[in-house]
């Protein structure tokens, strides 16, 4: 089996890392436009090695996409016409209905799977990757049907290798759930750590006075905003109506806090306290359930 990552940064680093000691890969190869991320993931043993984008794709039995998704949009049309019959290829981005758009009508859509593994962390580069970043985390594979069976399968058993437990959705479904769940919460940290810095000038007073929920809050924005800004551009439909509803519940607390009506703010934080029972059942879940259901092969 060989394996061709697009992109060597945290998610592709991690994937080939991953895929190299469970032994899916007999052969990693690795394709990147940084000439030192090629240089370091050799180096870091993420991959065998780095070859030009052409050979990536004609010697690979599965092309991973590990880019910004708007360069995937722009790449896979022209990627799905340059494969051999027979190769697989699965992108990993945080987006899929664009993508999923793209390829729509394709000669050769059969050959593509549409995933989504949810694990990251606010760090990037080669450097960033580690082999067990999917460990428990949930890949979503999106429009399933329209890809042929046995290239589902193969993706299917990347993600189990990767350490996941697999669910499926359509794509538009995913763009929905996925605005509330992850993107919302990545803009919040990103607005939040630009307001206190707009706020409170004096960087000592941030650095001695912040508590660990403020270094939580705000970890994400530590996040690249190169990747982001695509995620978010694609994602606006629905990022656009849960910043709507974020923003009104926000405009709603401010007119209590105004107002000093302290037994609805506290009625307000108590409804949102249901969160720590969602979480809790998910954690127990996480515990619970094998993280990967199946033989992995």
């Amino acid at each position: 089996m060989i394996v061709s990552i697009i992109g060597l940064g945290l998610i592709g680093g991690s994937v080939g890392k991953r895929l190299k000691e469970v032994g899916f890969a007999d052969l990693v190869l690795g394709v990147d436009l940084s000439d030192n991320n090629c240089a370091k993931a050799v180096e870091l043993g993420l991959v065998d090695e780095t070859v030009v984008y052409q050979q990536a794709i004609q010697r690979a039995d599965l092309v991973i996409l590990a880019i910004p998704v708007d360069g995937m949009t722009k790449l896979l049309p022209a990627m799905l016409d340059a494969i051999d019959e027979g190769t697989t290829v699965m992108d990993l981005g945080s987006t899929k209905e664009q993508i999923c758009q793209v390829v729509e009508g394709h000669e050769n859509r059969k050959s593509f799977v549409a995933a989504h593994p949810i694990a990251g962390t606010e760090n990037s580069g080669p450097e960033a990757a580690f082999s067990s970043l999917f460990d428990g985390k949930t890949g979503i594979i999106c429009d399933a049907e329209k890809s042929q069976r046995s290239c589902y399968e193969l993706a299917k058993s990347c993600l189990l290798n990767l350490g996941m437990h697999i669910i499926e959705m359509d794509s538009q479904s995913h763009d929905l759930h996925i605005a509330y769940v992850s993107h919302i919460s990545h803009i919040s940290s990103f607005i939040l750590g630009q307001t206190v810095l707009e706020i409170e000038k004096n960087e000592a007073n941030i650095f001695n006075l912040a508590g660990s929920g403020f270094a939580s809050t705000v970890r994400l924005a530590k996040s690249s905003p190169q990747m982001w800004a695509p995620i978010f551009k694609q994602n606006k439909k629905h990022i656009s109506k849960a910043l709507g509803a974020y923003i009104d519940n926000l405009a709603a607390f401010k007119t209590l806090l105004d107002e000093g009506e302290e037994d609805a703010m506290i009625s307000c934080m108590d409804n949102a306290n249901e969160i720590r029972r969602v979480l809790k059942g998910i954690d127990s879940k996480k515990r619970t359930d094998s993280p990967i259901k199946e033989e992995v092969v």
